[in-house]
């Protein structure tokens, strides 16, 4: 039995990439599976073992002593492989390989870009900090035994670097989504729902402001859930008067949202057009499809791709508010309509866009990489570079 050690330093212990799709998937086929995360307490779920470090107090505590707890455990647990989700370990990384361990780096999210638009760090560093962090990126993920990479763009940035690097895709589980009732469409709530993380760029001002627009008779409300980067956007939001019209949710857990998208007619993703959303594929976006509600979308390229393909919503120019109300007000006012793209969207996920497909790939990826001697590294080879 092979021993595969996940590492994370950024999310929580029940990420749905990380615990409930790739652990316990790699559980359930036979692999001993150990997740170490910043989580309070060890313990065995769905087969996967949770290495828990307590939680980090801020960021310096987490790039000093997390690392170096990180490190400690990961050596403890004595992998045949070692699964990295954040690009702030890869020195631990890059140590693990010195030492001979496989290592393999998984791509969330295509970091450079999404510097651009961290609020916390000032607007005149980003740009500079986005070239520094994307070029040490680059030249560390060089030296892992393999690259997964969240969407085929982040693929295609790295393939130079890296030869050996697969696309896994965040796809829903359809069986996650497979039992939500049927409700009849004429009865249900004239909802709109967004969850996620939510800021200015991911379209909080846009969704608030069309959902005012509708008509007071349709009784739309904003089904809102997920958490503010900056909490002083919350605050903002919750002094004015359009705020009526949210239902707010705060972090929603999974059964929690698993039961709120089968009672409203429509989800939202009117994501602006910065660089990173525009070739991103945002998990809700797939997971509206798989809950079977119609989506409205920004009408970039990709998504057009997807959505326009599947016929199962709506795209909008994300910076136009009119445009998402009339969507909105299109959708709730044809229920048939809405019900028809919602089957669509569930279809195109059962048939193409599902995590079935993409537990495939990972395992094809890690046996091959169990198996490859070159896949190993000494420390004088390492030495060597």
């Amino acid at each position: 039995m092979y021993r595969i050690v996940h590492l994370t330093s950024a999310h929580p212990m029940m990420d749905v990439r990380i615990f409930h799709k790739e652990c316990r998937s790699l559980a359930q086929v036979g692999f001993e599976v150990i997740q170490i995360c910043n989580h309070d307490v060890s313990d065995t779920i769905d087969g996967v073992k949770i290495f828990g470090l307590g939680k980090n107090k801020g960021r310096v505590s987490r790039f000093t002593k997390g690392l170096i707890r990180s490190f400690v455990a990961a050596l403890r647990c004595r992998g045949d492989l070692y699964h990295l989700h954040d690009p702030d370990i890869l020195i631990l990384g890059i140590a693990l390989r010195m030492l001979g361990r496989r290592v393999v780096y998984d791509i969330h999210e295509d970091l450079p870009t999404k510097i651009l638009l961290k609020m916390y760090v000032p607007k005149i560093v980003r740009r500079p900090l986005s070239i520094i962090v994307g070029y040490l990126e680059d030249i560390t993920a060089g030296f892992m035994s393999g690259l997964i990479a969240a969407t085929p763009t982040i693929r295609a940035r790295f393939e130079k670097t890296n030869g050996n690097v697969v696309v896994v895709n965040n796809f829903p589980m359809l069986e996650e989504f497979g039992n939500i009732p049927v409700i009849d469409w004429k009865t249900r709530r004239p909802s709109v729902a967004y969850f996620g993380g939510i800021s200015e760029a991911r379209g909080v001002y846009e969704m608030i402001q069309a959902v005012n627009m509708l008509p007071t008779a349709l009784g739309v409300k904003l089904e809102l859930g997920g958490w503010f980067y900056v909490e002083s956007l919350f605050d903002s939001l919750k002094e004015q008067p359009q705020w009526s019209l949210v239902n707010w949710h705060s972090e929603i857990d999974r059964p929690s949202l698993r039961h709120l998208l089968r009672t409203v007619s429509v989800g939202l993703v009117v994501l602006h057009p910065e660089k990173s959303f525009v070739t991103s594929q945002p998990t809700k976006l797939f997971e509206y499809m798989a809950a079977g509600i119609p989506v409205i979308a920004s009408d970039f390229p990709l998504w057009r791709s997807i959505v326009g393909t599947a016929d199962c919503g709506l795209l909008v120019d994300p910076l136009d508010v009119k445009s998402i109300a009339a969507a909105i007000h299109n959708l709730i006012s044809n229920p048939e309509r809405a019900r028809a793209m919602g089957e669509r969207g569930r279809r195109a996920v059962e048939e193409h866009f599902n995590w079935a497909r993409e537990e495939q790939t990972l395992l094809s990826f890690y046996s091959r990489l169990l198996h490859d001697r070159t896949a190993e590294t000494d420390c004088d080879t390492m030495v060597r570079i």
